[in-house]
């Protein structure tokens, strides 16, 4: 069964979901709708279940106010904007479409949000899809997932990565209702960023999520994956924190506004568990996807190695500084150590004699800037150009950008770094935590090279190319943005052969 016809109820437009008729809203010629229930709340006897199909309902659903967020972890205040919109109804989809009629056929972009799989919900206003939409005549899903313990805990008697299933469950929503909104569900795009280029790097390696989309975008991937053993360890001590043990028996007698609590109490011991939790816990990540061999067969890049991705186009990059923001962040920017960035490099450089080869790579470098570098390296940069690098590997087309433009928020001291190719992917130049990144407006200069990264996007998910040419494993041609764009070869020489051994295994359990 699909959607079918869509109609208007005056100026409110009316769309036929397959579990109900929905009335939404115009904004600036667009038809928005939002907080669709894609799955059934996972309370009560579903609790930490895999997501199950909506059941319907009668007459018509309003659709114009966004759906409570999953519970948070406390991250930049995230817990006490959860709790500004409590209900359990967490797992509600969202959608701009410039004509909802079914014979539209508009390429459609579904958008994953990232935030260390602790955090992230679709109703941030950094995440409105309207001038995407508008000026890029596609139609933007925006949806949330479960995250933390709720999501990606490691928990006997549920099944593992229930966040991304819960992706999976958005993607089968869109297969099955994003015609009547004037989409086409054979022309299906993700993308998503840091937490969210991992969920899409996960999605491409997932049996479940195969014909679900057709081209994927990964923004700034992050490169953690956990074995089972890691992930139950960290799960049974954020149970621990409750007095209880890491099941579903247990931690459903935990009301879910007060799970965040034990994985934030685990997340700020972390650093005390380094020899049992290695770089999760020298990164301070309590959770992320459990390559379980089921859901998650195996890890994203020996997936699209083997031929996953083959019949799928990727565009996947980073930015240049991706650390700077998180060093910004612990106060310690012009402020890192000799001590610190040695422990930086013992702890993430690739290979026995990683530390001694970063140090001769970058012989110039100091303590801030070595730092950065291993720890950008570690998370992001290498996960990404690896991305690619697998899926041309095994015959498949990736295209390679990096974003080279310094954000000159705040004097600019967080250079172009993690996060500040959101606002420019979609237009949001001025809407929350953007506004600190790229200053005060007027935005002449951000505005033309967000002008330039939506057309990128937008003609990648209507035609399959960004506009330059495929990257391979000879040219490494690669899109840099910035003021004056430049096609080169991919520009960080240095760390892709520090690293282009390094196999980007699970993260494993260690010794007491």
């Amino acid at each position: 069964m699909t959607a079918s016809t869509s109609a208007c109820s005056g100026s409110q437009p009316e769309v036929r979901a397959v579990a109900g008729t929905l009335r939404g809203g115009r904004e600036a010629g667009l038809a928005v709708f939002r907080g669709i229930p894609f799955a059934e709340p996972p309370v009560g006897a579903l609790r930490f279940a895999a997501p199950r199909p909506i059941r319907g309902w009668d007459g018509v659903r309003n659709a114009v106010s966004y759906g409570p967020p999953p519970p948070q972890a406390g991250v930049f205040g995230m817990d006490a904007l959860s709790r500004e919109a409590p209900g359990d109804d967490w797992l509600t989809i969202n959608v701009w479409s410039p004509e909802p009629d079914p014979a539209a056929g508009l390429p459609v972009m579904v958008w994953i949000q990232g935030g260390a799989y602790t955090i992230g919900m679709s109703s941030l206003p950094e995440y409105d899809g309207g001038r995407l939409a508008r000026e890029g005549g596609v139609v933007v899903v925006t949806f949330n997932y479960r995250v933390g313990i709720e999501g990606f805990a490691q928990l006997d008697g549920a099944p593992a990565n229930r966040g991304l299933l819960d992706q999976v469950a958005a993607l089968e929503w869109v297969r099955d209702n994003i015609r009547a909104f004037g989409g086409d569900p054979g022309l299906v795009t993700v993308f998503g960023q840091s937490g969210g280029a991992g969920s899409v790097a996960a999605l491409l390696a997932m049996p479940r999520a195969a014909g679900l989309f057709h081209r994927a975008v990964a923004q700034s991937v992050q490169g953690t994956f956990f074995s089972p053993a890691l992930a139950a360890d960290i799960a049974a001590a954020c149970a621990a924190e409750l007095g209880l043990r890491p099941t579903v028996a247990d931690l459903s007698t935990v009301a879910p506004a007060g799970l965040p609590a034990a994985g934030d109490a685990v997340t700020a011991k972390m650093g005390q568990r380094t020899r049992r939790w290695g770089q999760a816990a020298r990164r301070l990540i309590p959770f992320a996807p459990v390559v379980d061999g089921d859901i998650l067969p195996v890890t994203p890049w020996r997936a699209l190695a083997a031929g996953a991705g083959r019949d799928r186009t990727l565009l996947v990059g980073h930015t240049r500084d991706e650390q700077r923001l998180f060093t910004a962040i612990d106060g310690e920017l012009g402020q890192v150590t000799q001590e610190q960035a040695a422990a930086a490099l013992d702890a993430f450089a690739p290979g026995p004699d990683g530390a001694r080869r970063y140090r001769d790579g970058f012989p110039d470098a100091g303590p801030d800037e070595l730092y950065e570098l291993v720890n950008s390296d570690w998370l992001f940069r290498m996960p990404s150009l690896h991305l690619a690098e697998a899926q041309v590997a095994a015959g498949g087309r990736a295209h390679l950008y990096e974003l080279t433009w310094p954000a000159p928020g705040m004097g600019g001291i967080f250079g172009a770094c993690h996060g500040l190719d959101v606002p420019l992917v979609f237009g949001n130049l001025g809407s929350g935590q953007p506004a600190m990144l790229i200053g005060e407006s007027p935005y002449p200069e951000p505005e033309a090279l967000s002008a330039r990264m939506r057309a990128a996007w937008t003609a990648f998910a209507a035609q399959g190319g960004p506009g330059w040419p495929a990257y391979d494993a000879t040219e490494r041609i690669t899109q840099l943005f910035d003021t004056r764009p430049v096609v080169t070869a991919y520009p960080n020489e240095v760390s892709r052969l520090l690293w282009q051994d390094h196999p980007f295994a699970v993260l494993p359990l260690g010794d007491q």
